[in-house]
């Protein structure tokens, strides 16, 4: 007999209802098990896969002029990252993002796939902000951003020498960024964040470490003589057509570096558009033979040393001096002069006659004391120390020459600082770039008996009486010295290629500024230090005393000059 269809109907409910109620019990035991057995591990499964200790940038320092402006600061600005290990998986997105990020499709695809064990790849640094929103909209599986800093110069090419520029990554590579990478450098702090699929940051979960910023770093250095300086010295390179120049301005006193520039330049700003020939700061790293500059060192030398004295006369007649096989030649003849003529008309018969006439040891030994041949302590990177070379090994030749300045070799910076001690009674300051670092004591170079003479001197020098008078400042009183030197080359010195330079300070009643201004190789008929060199010193100066509230001091009788013929360059 055959079950009943009601039976049959029972028999499906209660094996339906057990397999719901198994189901159920299944169900309700991996539950159990999940969330209470392996509680535990599920959290760290899912915080290994979504909990992430990130890091907290930290902006580096800024530097500021001694007047508290901004020279280099750093800005947020985001970088496109992508996890290769989700991004691949989506390939039919690769070619708007590549088109977002201004890439290559091809290009991003192997850069993903040459990556594809990481979970972190750069796809961009520091994109625009229009670039990072657009990158945010597309919503690319694995792709996020991630924030940082990026420098920026504010005066772009106009200090860029001194202060150098930083990486991709923020760090110090040239100038005073290398130098002070370490005070300038921010601690990066740490946080546990959650991400979401797309690497995007939903939920900050603590903070680990707080980030900590670089320290700020004030600077001697003045934004406005800083700008004067550069537009004078770039007009002056441009119009003479020379390869490059140099000018450094510094506090008599003190050491403060107030401006130092160069031609050619680059901007920070565009690190796609850097040319090492124009990065270097040539201030401190390149060297010349400073020529009739360093005359004012050879009368020191000569009046310290006891060999002359202040109204002592010299012959430089015919014009010509023969020294062993080679002549010693003047522009012109000057006959018999006193030491200020000297200095005025640049004779380097004078000058030799001089030096030959004192112990070579005691030549050396003032240029030495005058910073020659060894490095100013300035801290720059990359600084070079000159060339003075030993005594012992000078023939008579290499004295003479050597007191016009051949044979020697020294960077603007260099020659400033032995100016200054011209300027300061004698003591030579060690310059200072950092307003925070304490003022050294001076080095000796020579008495302030003998510098006051100098000084004397040199203010005729820059009279009509003298090769730099164009670098006469109205209202004040200058005093320098003019300096022209041919370059040498493989086969020696070349007639066609010349260095220019003026040096001086100002006012020259109470010096506070000292000044070099170096264009290497000018084009054309004027290539002299007092025809190239001297005018831009005269503009510099003129509106850096004005803008430091300099007092004039220029009196009529006092720019009385001495009787002379004619003025001739040097």
């Amino acid at each position: 007999m055959s079950d009943s269809p009601d039976k049959l109907s029972a028999v499906r409910r209660h094996v339906v209802l057990g397999l719901f109620v198994l189901g159920f019990a299944v169900l309700l035991g991996r539950g159990l098990d999940l969330q209470v057995l392996k509680q535990d591990f599920l959290r760290g499964e899912g915080d290994a896969r979504h909990l992430r200790v990130v890091s907290i940038p930290a902006h580096r320092g800024m530097i500021l002029d001694r007047n508290g402006e901004p020279l280099a600061v750093s800005t947020p600005v985001d970088s496109v990252w992508a996890n290769p290990q989700e991004t691949l998986q989506a390939p039919e997105r690769l070619a708007e993002l590549a088109r977002v990020l201004g890439m290559d499709r091809g290009d991003l695809q192997r850069r993903l796939a040459e990556r594809a064990g990481r979970e972190f790849v750069y796809l961009r640094r520091h994109v625009n902000p229009d670039v990072a929103a657009q990158v945010q909209q597309l919503g690319v599986p694995g792709v996020a951003l991630q924030r940082e800093f990026r420098r920026y110069y504010p005066m772009g090419e106009v200090a860029a020498h001194v202060l150098g520029f930083t990486n991709i990554d923020d760090r110090g590579q040239e100038g005073l960024e290398l130098a002070l990478n370490e005070r300038l450098t921010g601690q990066p702090g740490a946080k546990r964040v959650v991400r979401d699929r797309l690497g995007r940051v939903i939920r900050d979960v603590e903070n680990i470490r707080p980030a900590r910023p670089g320290g700020d770093i004030t600077l001697t250095l003045d934004q406005r003589v800083q700008y004067l300086a550069y537009r004078e010295l770039k007009a002056a390179v441009q119009a003479h057509g020379a390869r490059s120049g140099s000018a450094v301005i510094m506090d008599v006193h003190t050491g403060d570096i107030l401006a130092m520039v160069n031609q050619p330049s680059h901007n920070p700003n565009n690190r796609g558009s850097l040319r090492r020939e124009a990065s270097r700061n040539r201030a401190v790293t390149d060297l010349f033979e400073p020529g009739s500059t360093i005359k004012p060192f050879t009368v020191a030398a000569a009046l310290e040393s006891g060999s002359i004295n202040p109204r002592m006369t010299l012959d430089t007649a015919p014009g010509t001096f023969r020294v062993g096989n080679h002549t010693i030649r003047d522009i012109r003849n000057y006959g018999r002069v006193d030491l200020t003529t000297m200095l005025a008309k640049s004779s380097n018969i004078g000058a030799s006659k001089l030096a030959l006439g004192m112990e070579s040891e005691h030549l050396w030994r003032t240029l030495h004391q005058a910073g020659l041949g060894r490095g100013t302590g300035s801290g720059f990177p990359g600084e070079a120390s000159g060339l003075l070379r030993d005594f012992y090994f000078w023939r008579d030749v290499d004295r003479a020459t050597l007191a016009f300045g051949y044979g020697v070799s020294v960077t603007p910076l260099q020659l400033t600082r032995a100016y200054a001690a011209l300027a300061n009674e004698g003591v030579m300051p060690a310059p200072r770039f950092l307003a925070d670092q304490p003022v050294l004591p001076g080095e000796p170079v020579m008495s302030p008996a003998v510098a006051r003479e100098l000084r004397a001197m040199l203010e005729v020098a820059v009279t009509t009486e003298g090769t730099g008078h164009r670098a006469r400042v109205e209202g004040y009183r200058v005093a320098g010295k003019t300096g022209t030197a041919r370059k040498s080359g493989a086969g020696g010195y070349n007639e066609e290629r010349f260095v220019a330079m003026f040096a001086g300070f100002a006012p020259a009643s109470h010096p506070r500024l000292v000044m070099v201004v170096v264009i290497d190789e000018p084009a054309g008929e004027e290539y002299y230090g007092g025809q190239v060199a001297a005018p831009v010193f005269s503009k510099i100066m003129q509106g850096a005393l004005r803008l430091l509230d300099v007092p004039p001091d220029d009196v009529p009788s006092i720019r009385a000059v001495t009787a002379g013929a004619g003025r001739g360059p040097a």
